[in-house]
């Protein structure tokens, strides 16, 4: 399936200039079968239904070796820095292969690697009988709409900007509140939270201005977990922070391999309704009708299905 970094590619934007070397194959989402297993490799079978984690981490930096290679230092990241899905065949390091439950449907198995951005985010704010609120209504963001509820969050307040097709999908996967951004949101949440604030809010979009309503909307010790990256520096009310006693946290990546673990469980369980967020399906020869649709913003998760 197709992520945000992949259109940024695509646009060929500052950041894809300075960060990416062609020719490149681009693509980090995906589930397929073994079609061959290198030398050496075990406790892997030629036909296994896998997918993969897209971060191959260098295994020798401070940071792996103390269980923290989702943020390795020397990171080579599939379809960024080497070939990655969009094509019929892909090779990956046998450590970063991950064997799917055969009755895992494709369309949930391709899209783990985003979804594990949104399991990391929400079991980071250990969500389980609290008030949410949800910054950024992109496919990120809507699949912690629905993991939220399915992991059992007393009301998750969905919050979206411009996109009405998005904000629309939030409620179908399990928002309670779907509000807009805008200069009227901090009391729409304070009223709907009666007063109180969220216990936690997920940040998604990127944008200043989000975190600066969500320090407003959390409520005294509460946590606020950034997912989303940010154009520019942010200037913000430490001060009110700071009073308030909230924490922030910086999510990166997927935890390895903890968050897949936590993930697989949350797939076999049936309790998330994602089905919702892959909207369309395009070959891959119509790559650039697909890649106009994400640009357009009116879908959830786009996906090339192969035969091979």
């Amino acid at each position: 399936s197709i992520c945000g970094t992949d259109v940024h590619i695509y646009d060929w934007d500052a950041w894809a200039a300075a960060r990416i070397k062609v020719p490149l194959v681009q693509g980090h989402e995906f589930a397929g079968h073994i079609e061959k297993l290198g030398s050496g490799v075990t406790g892997l079978r030629k036909g296994d239904y896998v997918s993969a984690e897209g971060h191959i981490a260098c295994g020798r930096c401070y940071q792996c070796r103390t269980g923290n290679a989702h943020v390795c230092k020397n990171v080579s990241i599939l379809g960024i820095d080497r070939d990655g899905s969009f094509e019929e065949y892909m090779t990956v390091p046998a450590s970063n292969v991950i064997v799917n439950d055969d009755d895992l449907p494709l369309d949930l198995a391709t899209m783990q690697d985003p979804l594990g951005n949104a399991v990391y985010t929400v079991t980071n704010a250990n969500v389980p009988g609290k008030t949410i609120a949800i910054f950024g209504l992109g496919p990120i963001g809507l699949m912690a709409v629905a993991l939220c509820r399915g992991m059992a969050a007393r009301s998750v307040i969905a919050i979206g900007h411009k996109n009405q097709y998005r904000m629309d999908l939030a409620k179908k996967v399990g928002a309670s509140v779907v509000l807009r951004s805008g200069e009227s949101l901090v009391d729409q949440v304070m009223d709907a939270t009666a007063g109180e604030g969220v216990d936690e809010v997920l940040e998604f979009s990127g944008s200043e201005g989000a975190v600066q309503q969500a320090i407003k909307v959390v409520r005294p010790a509460g946590g606020i977990h950034l997912l989303g990256l940010f154009p520019k520096p942010l200037s913000l009310d430490i001060s009110d922070f700071v009073t308030k006693g909230l924490s922030m946290y910086g999510i990166h990546g997927r935890l390895m391999y903890k968050t897949w673990m936590q993930m697989g469980g949350l797939l076999k369980s049936g309790n998330v309704n994602l089905k919702p967020i892959l909207t369309h399906k395009f070959p891959l020869d119509d790559y650039n009708e697909a890649m106009g649709v994400m640009r357009s913003g009116n879908c959830g998760k786009v996906a090339f299905p192969m035969a091979v």
